[in-house]
């Protein structure tokens, strides 16, 4: 920077410093100092510079202060194309850093930053910042490939948030060679002339080796697998069969028919159903694993559960919060097996309110495991077969579907909003290849199960509001104004409304969803809806669930796999047993908060590394496929191009620069892309045909083509 810019710098900064000067706009500060018109692009060069390094700013009028900008902290992400973002916990908004205003952070840092330019709803611009100091490093660790060089190595980071590679000094690869995907403890995290430094603590695997690619996402999550010895053997000790003992002073409940409705392929059980009607009113019982049973508190296998949070579902395997020894055994409800269990029993009206509940420690027997496809075909496909093998059941499922029904009824008058976007089945070989994807679709046994947990999650949760006693609910708070608003403009376009006033209520977005059901904008609406959210999280406090529109919910249904449902199982059974004395309460008052806030960012942890996961094997999938065409829709539109979903839910994009037949323009207001020449228009929801041109495993992206681009695909 010029010697002359600098001395400009302090002749404005010595001004806006001055004891007679008060806060005032560009304008005017440009006046008062007689800056010519064509010098005025300078001065404002100058202002941003200072406010850039914080000695001024700017307010919200646009008036410009001495002093510094308040001091803020967050966490630093990075961006692959060079800027930034700082998270700020509670806060919905994040922060924009520009490439300049990074300061040598590093991606997970723990920031200290100013403000240099606040939000203008009108514009669209975001909040920006700068760096100003970097409290603590919050990677430690890289997972990555290794190369060889001549006399030292690097690591190529699969995380393309971090920018550089990482330097190997030679003796430190612990004999990793090219193309083994390795685990890197960083010495040194770089400058501007340096890159990072680090060692190598891990081989996970050669890049070719089955099974090595998902346990690189496993690594880089850090996502505990192995379980340590301590914890083994007390899971060993306490998983022994139920005696006479433990059922004692349990109400018993094992002539009760019953049954678990789950996949498959499940193996952790921890809930089962029973139903049964008297007059008008059905008597539904959701019948959980007493888990608490046998991970006490302060134990070893508590502090990893709570250490792990949830169980993380992978596509080819499933990391347990609990040993296999418990939540594949005597904490999972398996048929014709001794159970102890935490029962919510509840009376339903036809209305689907519950009037009367009783929620009590219970021994059960499962009289059958019965699985999501059987129930199915009883209760929509009638199959002769599965009504004949399940005989004595069947008129428990047809209540179960009839109860079902009205629940959903319910929830959906008082405005419970349903996001049913298909998930994705994957079909592995034995090597872990993807050899089909088909998308999951929720049918009705799913949704009995579903409908069911619900309602036991509410009605727990709204007796421990009333009792007043600590607790952790599950909250989904009211979404943000701006958020929805832009929602509003948005949606616009295609003709349709929602109400946003003081507070959008989620019936407005329910209908909003029934009004898009069917149309070709229905998943790029759906998900934009679904964006403009907020995240559920864990909280000590009660403030509702603004997408089920439920005044109290929590989540009880599955200790075997939530660390929460564990916690507040313990609760309530100490609440039962007549143990909830002041000294309990206070214990609890003290913990919970810590426990919501860790399981709340271990459950995004979880979440974020099964999407990897599954995008990792959708990119392998068309890997073998390049080069072949399949039909499908356009789900996106962005001026880069267009995003096109196959009907087995893999998403691919036709980058503008492949749309090779001409140049086609990005109109915002339509979400159209339109050819300058031919006037070709490609919409939302319009059929295409694409060809599969070429996959990044590293990034996890698929890139399309249209094929035959002269020929319209008519929806």
């Amino acid at each position: 920077m010029s010697n002359t810019f600098e001395k400009r710098k302090k002749v404005i900064y010595d001004f806006i410093c001055d004891d007679f000067y008060v806060p005032m706009k560009f304008k005017e500060i440009a006046m008062i100092l007689q800056v010519p018109k064509e010098q005025r692009d300078e001065l404002r060069a100058v202002l941003e510079a200072l406010e850039q390094e914080g000695k001024i700013f700017v307010s919200k009028k646009g008036k410009y202060a001495k002093g510094q900008a308040k001091r803020l902290t967050g966490t630093f992400q990075s961006h692959q194309r060079g800027f930034g973002f700082v998270i700020r916990e509670g806060e919905d908004e994040d922060v924009f850093i520009s490439e300049d205003n990074i300061n040598g952070a590093f991606q997970g840092d723990e920031v200290e930053f100013v403000i240099t330019k606040e939000k203008d709803s009108q514009t669209g611009r975001r909040t920006e910042g700068k760096i100003v100091r970097i409290l603590s490093h919050g990677t430690t660790h890289v997972v990555g490939m290794y190369e060889k060089c001549k006399n030292f190595g690097f690591v190529r980071p699969d995380n393309q948030r971090l920018l550089s590679d990482i330097y190997i000094p030679a003796g430190k690869e612990k004999g990793a060679v090219s193309g083994h995907k390795v685990v890197v403890e960083l010495t040194s995290y770089g400058s501007e002339n340096m890159k990072p430094e680090g060692y190598v603590v891990e081989i996970i695997g050669h890049i070719n080796d089955p099974g090595t690619d998902i346990m690189s996402i496993v690594k880089s999550f850090d996502l505990p697998v192995e379980f340590p010895e301590k914890v083994m053997n007390q899971a060993e000790r306490v998983g022994k069969d139920v005696s006479d003992a433990d059922m004692a002073g349990r109400k018993d409940l094992r002539d009760w028919q019953m049954v678990t409705i789950d996949g498959e392929d499940a193996k952790d059980l921890d809930d089962a159903v029973s139903l049964t009607k008297k007059g008008d009113n059905y008597k539904l019982g959701v019948h959980i694993a007493d888990v608490t049973n046998y991970v006490q508190e302060r134990s070893a296998l508590d502090r990893e559960a709570l250490k792990r949070g949830t169980s993380v579902y992978l596509v080819n395997k499933v990391i347990p919060m609990l040993p296999q020894k418990l939540s594949n055994g005597v904490c999972s409800l398996n048929e014709g097996e001794n159970r102890l269990a935490l029962s919510c029993i509840m009376t339903v009206n036809p209305k689907g309110e519950v009037i009367d509940h009783e929620i009590a420690e219970t021994v059960i027997k499962v009289d059958r495991r019965m699985n999501y496809t059987s129930v199915a075909k009883i209760l929509e496909e009638h199959d002769e077969n599965e009504i004949a093998k399940y005989e004595e059941l069947v008129p428990m499922f047809e209540l179960m579907k009839e109860l079902s029904h009205i629940l959903r009824e319910h929830r959906k008058k008082r405005g419970s909003i349903d996001f049913d976007f298909p998930e994705s089945k994957m079909v592995l070989d034995e090597n872990g290849r993807p050899i089909d994807i088909k998308p999951y679709d929720r049918n009705v046994a799913t949704k009995i199960i579903e409908d069911f947990m619900l309602l036991a999650n509410e009605t727990v949760a709204e007796e421990y509001f009333w009792r007043e006693l600590p607790f952790l609910y599950r909250t989904h708070d009211t979404p943000d104004e701006d958020k929805m608003k832009r929602l509003s403009t948005f949606i616009n376009n295609f003709g349709y409304h929602i109400h946003v006033g003081n507070e959008v209520r989620p019936k407005e977005v329910q209908k909003l969803l029934g009004k898009v059901e069917g149309t070709p904008e229905e998943a790029l609406i759906s998900r934009l809806a679904l964006r403009s959210m907020k995240q559920a999280k864990y909280t000590p406090e009660n403030s509702g669930h603004f997408g089920l529109a439920a005044k109290y919910y929590t989540h009880f249904t599955s200790p075997i796999r939530r660390y929460p449902d564990l916690q507040i199982h313990r609760i309530i059974k100490e609440n039962i047993r007549g143990r909830m004395n002041d000294k309990r309460i206070e214990h609890y008052e003290k913990i919970l908060p810590e426990v919501a806030v860790q399981s709340s960012m271990l459950e995004r942890r979880a979440e974020e590394a099964e999407r990897e996961t599954v995008k990792l094997k959708k990119v392998e999938y068309m890997q073998e496929r390049i080069g072949e065409e399949f039909e499908g829709v356009i789900s996106g539109i962005t001026k880069w191009g267009a995003y096109v979903e196959l009907p087995n839910t893999i998403e691919g994009l036709v980058h503008v620069t492949n749309m090779r037949d001409d140049h086609y323009e990005y109109w915002e207001e339509q979400y159209e892309l339109i050819g300058e020449h031919t006037r070709n228009v490609y919409k939302l929801g319009q059929s295409v045909k694409v060809r599969v041109l070429d996959v990044d495993k590293l990034n996890r992206t698929i890139d399309f083509e249209f094929c035959d681009e002269d020929e319209e695909y008519d929806s």
